[in-house]
């Protein structure tokens, strides 16, 4: 009697479902294609296309809806991210360090690009423009961040109040104890319903992107196309130097190893990220390769999952070059200090503001309406490139905490320096058959907003005790 292959307890392998935001992607691609030729069709400030900008304009006012929660959350969050990565003693407090150095950087070099390329000029967009009631008295602006009361700073629309509130609530929790644990819990659970709305507002992309670029081309017609062109590859470019050059010359010096073998080890990670747009996948395999790698587990266990909301290069690029694209496209280049005091507010919001396609609108969003309201309606003018550069922004966040782990482990002495140079050079390779379906994922979630979909709307708390709010 013949046996059968399969034992009689097996139960049949659950197939995947499918990646829903691959059909968004596709949507905002399409939508994209039609706002150009609905644009050059029906051109003119009294055309089909002109008539369409509102389309683009509530989908901004959405994303402004979701400012203040979205940046009150992940401040607070972040800070109690920050309390306890430094429990762990000097690896999280140098992580901590390191982070804010190269994510200033990052947004430095966004705002050197920015100024030399200015990608938006000409266009001359003056019709998202509205009316900023704005004092120049120094003393009035310092003043308006203290809100009337805290709840108003949260539906007031004054983001520095907003900032302002959630510092405050952040630093107290900080002090109470277990008391401060459970409301920091519910932040936690708050923050995930505020990014489960933000996942809707964002299956609505499509219609505002076709709305906003159809206004845009019809107004200004083939420049429009040219400049939004002009800001992606410009961004791309960024990137890749930034990668390169900068990450690759701190990793040579200090570690001594070669940043295009790193990147040649981390090859099938780069095509999770490139394929789904997401590195929800990419987490787990990060720290695992990393282990295998020859850095200690301590080490990887802090520097990756606190690097994940602490260390996005490519989202400090991103949001630097983008408000200085909608700056010079509607005709109101920001001054020096305006353009440093967005980098300040940029620092300090978009820590912990990963995780959630949208975050980096909403956090570009909260920034100009920080510090430069009247430009605020310009965001709707790159939806529609919005995920286009997304995979940049990704796999520039994902290189940036891989070259940080090495970096870590180097400066602390957790580094099996032999074991790194038979791995990268091929000669002990990584067991892919460790990272089957399942495993790892309690460290897990996504990077800067490049996904719209995880394996559960619930936050997972990373190794070193940060919070990882992944939907």
């Amino acid at each position: 009697m013949a046996l059968s292959p399969t034992a009689p307890d097996a139960s049949p392998v659950k197939k995947k479902p499918a990646d829903r935001t691959h059909w968004l992607y596709i949507a905002v691609i399409v939508a994209v294609v039609l706002g150009v030729v609905v644009g050059l069709v029906f051109p003119g400030k009294d055309g089909l296309a002109a008539n369409l900008k509102p389309l683009g304009d509530g989908f901004v006012a959405l994303i402004k809806m979701m400012i203040a929660p979205v940046i009150f959350c992940t401040i607070v969050l972040g800070i109690g991210s920050i309390a306890k990565a430094t429990t762990v003693g000097k690896v999280g407090g140098l992580a901590l360090v390191y982070f804010m150095v190269m994510s200033t950087f990052a947004l430095a070099i966004g705002l050197v690009v920015g100024n030399v390329v200015h990608p938006g000029e000409g266009l001359n967009l003056k019709d998202a423009t509205y009316k900023a009631t704005e004092s120049a008295d120094t003393t009035n602006f310092l003043l308006g961040i203290i809100p009337n009361t805290l709840l108003s700073s949260l539906t007031s629309g004054q983001i520095l109040q907003t900032l302002f509130v959630a510092l405050l609530v952040g630093f107290a929790l900080q002090r109470m104890g277990k008391t401060g644990a459970m409301l920091l819990e519910f932040i936690r659970q708050a923050q995930v319903l505020v990014f489960r709305i933000l996942i809707m507002v964002m299956w609505l992309a499509p219609i505002g992107a076709f709305g906003a670029i159809a206004a845009v081309v019809g107004a200004t017609g083939w420049k429009a196309v040219l400049s939004l062109l002009t800001l992606m590859i410009a961004f791309y470019i960024t990137c890749i130097l930034f990668v390169v050059v900068v990450l690759g010359t701190i990793l040579k010096v200090v570690s001594g190893v070669n940043i295009f073998k790193l990147m040649k080890y981390l090859g099938r990670e780069y095509l999770i990220i490139v394929s789904t747009s997401s590195s929800e996948a990419a987490l787990p395999r990060l720290i695992a390769k990393m282990e295998h790698l020859g850095v200690s587990k301590p080490v990887v266990g802090v520097t990756v999952p606190t690097g994940y909301s602490f260390n996005l290069d490519g989202t400090a690029i991103y949001l630097t070059m983008a408000s200085l694209f909608i700056a010079s496209a509607m005709g109101q280049p920001l001054a020096l200090g305006e353009q440093i005091g967005l980098l300040v507010f940029m620092i300090i919001a978009s820590k912990g503001a990963a995780g959630v396609s949208g975050a980096g609108l909403a956090t570009l969003a909260g920034g100009l309406q920080a510090h430069a309201p009247q430009l605020v309606g310009g965001v709707s003018f790159i939806v529609g490139i919005d995920r286009f550069m997304s995979e940049a922004r990704a796999l520039t966040n994902f290189t940036g905490n891989a070259v940080a782990t090495v970096l870590m482990g180097t400066w602390t002495k957790e580094i099996d320096r032999d074991r790194v140079g038979e791995v990268l050079g091929g000669r002990r390779p990584f067991d892919e058959t460790t990272m089957l379906a399942g495993h790892g994922h309690g460290h897990g979630g996504a990077s800067e907003d490049e996904s719209l979909t995880g394996p559960s709307a619930a936050a997972t708390p990373g190794p070193a005790g940060e919070e990882l709010s992944r939907v």
